[in-house]
């Protein structure tokens, strides 16, 4: 929401065919995979060994690790076996070198090794006893940088970083390379907006300011990484057309009893704290793990309007009939806790069950909104003053269960493997709002408008997915998923003006939303000497149904759609990569932005959805050059049909309603450019930069919109080692002036700062950071119609100092963990070659 026809599908017959002949080719791979699981088939070069002490006894549990050669960068991470043994696939030629580590032993590695098509056995790593190495060395060897650029996607590495101490998911989220935040906490990667958000694999249904409260109550010292897909391939909802943001939570791999405790004092104009304690017992076939944060966040938005209103005369004459100005103070308050619970059972050496059940509760008691609006007339004479108070009282109380199930059908690491999932969630909203409005210049009566909404939404949701290996370094994927969206919101408005109360028929109502997606996916890869190709087909059949209990908005859907995606990687040298990517996604609106209910914000401004929203679909090409597996240059390039925006346009002469809208099109154009360098050997830096240009074309408000303008984001993150104990960090990021469908946006930026110190052999951390230091994390824009501009200027209390500490207990032993809390999870794994 800013500030914070589709009918039903006749198809033709074409449309009809193609949708069903791409269903059955998608379900002929499945059962073919499924059905020939005991043919196996090597699908890429292996690089293998073992470690073994100096008296030749094999190291079990050894934490070892797969380098590029050319940079040292850690390609991938493993766990050697009972016998000391471990293997890596590789999915691309290149030279490497493995390293290997454990508790109570120096580190060694192995010589570099010239990787093409046939298998490598190494020679034994022999690591020596040493009373030097602490586990303080260990952590330092085995951490991963705060940003990688993979073939396919950027990975955030939060856990771990100071710059995540004390502060939410939202925060850590906002300084990620490409990512904005915009002033009514909608999401947008790389300039666009409408991406899709799984945490943990699972899919997020809210949007806007719902999902901001939700990543606000997550504190991100829960994090593990967050990773940033453009372009995902077919195994993932096709939901998002701007691209997937995926947040993985930490987990626990030490064996036996252990957990960490941490908690946090923040301070603004306001206090924000933060506790929380993760615990883990790990065993032989069977694994528990809990955790539960607290959350209490004080804040302050501001935001000040101005607003003119025209008659349109001849030529697109404009002819003012009255402007407002607006003082809007609002005080948050925000209490959260969340708890998570689980258990993964070996059933066998090959297959893994497990169980996950969370729980939040978010409240916002009692925040206190003030309000000022001066009406003028033509000739800029006051004509009126309202004077509001809005008190909101918010409680959301959700829960959620996920059993999955995993099992591989061989011993061998390229064995075929089936995983699966079911879901179970419900969000349930009660939102009580009371606006007293004070009339100072007019004999309106004073006003008390009370509304009661309540909302119930649960999703249930079930998938398998197939992966399985094929001759000459070939893979197949394959799986189906089903999901069910039910949402029932519930509203009550009474208004008393003097002594009479009445319930408010032009304002209550009840709406319901069903929407049910069915899916099934196909996905091949092969491997060549030099050249990695991949092919995908996704189809979808949407079944969406919305009810109103008043009023005309009640509407049925149905529409099928086939979702493409190819990548085709080529190595040119040992020091360039090609990377070619295509996908075809949609943007189905979500049941917040269908549902028609009015939000009363101040006395002239309301929000409500839209039911008359239709999908957006694009079409999306990428680019990409990598100059020693480093440096990366991207050109994309994108076309969307039907965007859905959200846009604030006039209702009367001095009201406006803030909705969301299809456009006809957006072109978008992008030049991304990513440099990690590292000056001195303590000090590492991240840069990103992202040139793009985007281009609305639509109509609305009377207003032909033909528009685009030049726009770049640019971030720069530098971690300094400073010594073994002591580390910092330094965030900056900028964003130029954009458009953004009618909304023109001035430029904001921020700068971020943090430094750690590690206590009691590591088991300890002290970090102090200060969020947004120079106060520049503000938004200016101007919403331009014929009949109609408003800018506005809106800030939070966004420079926060963060003071933390943490403390790890228990076993510091390391064990390979088989733990899944959804399917996605894993495919996200394999896609990102981990």
């Amino acid at each position: 929401m800013i500030y914070h026809r589709f009918g039903v599908s006749s198809f033709v017959f074409m449309k009809r065919t193609l949708y069903s002949t791409g269903l059955f080719v998608l379900l002929m791979l499945l059962t073919v995979a499924l059905g020939s699981v005991t043919c196996q088939a090597q699908s890429t070069a292996q690089v293998k060994g073992t470690v073994r002490t100096e008296s030749g006894l094999p190291v079990e549990f050894a934490t070892v690790t797969l380098h590029r050669a050319v940079d040292s960068v850690v390609v991938k991470a493993e766990f050697t076996d009972a016998a000391g043994a471990y293997l890596f696939a590789l999915s691309a030629p290149g030279r490497y070198y493995v390293a290997a580590s454990q508790v109570g032993f120096a580190r060694a590695k192995t010589a570099v090794v010239d990787v093409a098509t046939e298998n490598q056995s190494l020679p034994a790593l022999v690591l020596r006893a040493s009373q030097s190495t602490t586990l303080n060395e260990v952590n330092v060897v085995a951490q991963k940088p705060l940003y990688e650029r993979q073939a396919d996607r950027t990975v955030v590495n939060v856990e771990g970083s100071s710059l995540a101490a004390g502060n939410t998911s939202l925060d850590v989220l906002a300084r990620a390379p490409g990512v904005t935040v915009d002033n009514n906490d909608n999401l947008a990667l790389r300039g666009r907006q409408n991406v899709l958000v799984l945490i943990d694999g699972k899919r997020q249904p809210m949007t806007g300011s719902e999902l901001a409260d939700y990543l606000r109550a997550l504190p991100a010292d829960q994090l593990k990484s967050i990773e940033l897909i453009t372009n995902p391939p077919a195994r993932y909802d096709a939901q998002g057309t701007a691209g997937i943001i995926a947040i993985n939570l930490r987990k626990d791999q030490r064996l036996g009893t252990n957990g960490t405790v941490q908690g946090s004092y923040g301070r603004s104009q306001y206090d924000k704290y933060t506790a929380g304690i993760t615990l883990n017992n790990r065993k032989k076939g069977l694994n528990l793990f809990g955790s539960y944060n607290y959350a209490n966040r004080d804040g302050l938005a501001m935001l000040d309007i101005h607003r003119d209103f025209f008659s349109v005369g001849p030529n697109r004459q404009q002819i003012l009939t009255g402007s407002s100005d607006q003082i809007n103070r609002s005080r948050m308050y925000f209490l959260s806790h969340s708890a998570r619970a689980g258990l993964d059972y070996t059933l066998s050496k090959r297959t893994v069950l497990g169980l996950v059940g969370s729980y939040q509760q978010s409240r916002s008691p009692g925040q206190i909104a003030q309000n000022q609006t001066t009406l003028y007339d033509a000739t800029g004479r006051p004509t009126d003053v309202y004077n509001a108070r809005n008190t909101r009282n918010f409680l959301s109380p959700n829960g959620s269960v996920n059993l999955n199930f995993k099992h591989n059908f061989a011993d061998s690491t390229n064995s075929p493997e089936l995983t699966a999932d079911v879901d179970y969630a419900r969000y349930r909203t009660s939102r009580l709002q009371e606006l007293l409005t004070d009339y100072a210049l007019s004999d309106r009566i004073n006003s008390l408008l009370v509304g009661d909404q309540q909302g119930d939404l649960t999703i249930m949701s079930a998938k398998a997915d197939f992966t399985r290996p094929l001759a000459k370094r070939s893979r197949l994927e394959a799986g189906v998923k089903a999901s069910r969206v039910s949402s029932d919101n519930d509203v009550v408005f009474r208004l008393t003006e003097g002594a009479l109360t009445i319930v408010d028929p032009t304002r209550t109502n009840r709406f319901r939303y069903d929407e049910t997606i069915l899916a099934a996916y196909g996905n091949w890869s092969r491997v060549l000497a030099k050249t990695t190709l991949q092919v995908g087909l996704r189809a979808e059949q949407t079944l969406a149904e919305g009810r109103q209990a008043v009023g005309d908005s009640s509407f049925t859907r149905r529409y099928a759609q086939l979702f493409p995606s190819a990548a085709i990687k080529r190595t040119l040298s040992k020091n360039h990569e090609l990377n070619l990517t295509l996908s075809r996604r949609i943007n189905r609106p979500s049941y917040g932005q269908l549902n028609p209910f009015r939000i009363i914000i101040d006395p002239t401004t309301a929000g409500s959805g839209n039911p008359n929203l239709r999908p957006e679909t694009s079409y999306n090409l990428e680019l990409t050059h990598t100059f020693k597996g480093t440096f990366s240059t991207g050109l994309s390039y994108s076309r969307t049909s039907a965007p859905i925006i959200g846009v604030v346009q006039p209702e009367t002469d001095s009201t406006v309603l803030s909705t969301a809208v299809n456009l006809t099109r957006q072109d978008y154009f992008a030049l991304t450019i990513t440099a990690p360098v590292q000056p001195a050997k303590w000090w590492q830096m991240y840069n990103n930069a992202v040139f793009y240009y985007s281009h609305f074309v639509g109509n609305l408000a009377g207003t032909a919109l033909d528009k685009g303008r030049p726009a770049f984001n640019l971030s720069s993150n530098h971690t300094f080692t400073l010594s073994k104990s002591w580390s910092a960090e330094l965030n900056g990021s900028f964003q130029s002036g954009e458009q953004y469908g009618f909304l023109r946006v001035r430029p904001n930026g921020q700068v971020t700062a943090g430094v750690q110190k590690a206590l009691w052999d590591r088991k300890g951390t002290l970090r102090l950071n200060v969020a947004d230091i120079f106060f520049t994390q503000k938004v200016r824009a101007v919403s331009a119609y014929d009949n109609y501009v408003e800018r506005f200027y809106q800030r939070r209390d966004s420079r926060t100092a963060t003071l933390s500490f943490s403390y790890r207990f228990g076993n510091d032993k390391v064990a390979p963990t088989r733990r899944r809390t959804s399917g996605a999870e894993d495919e996200k794994r394999r896609a990102g070659g981990a």
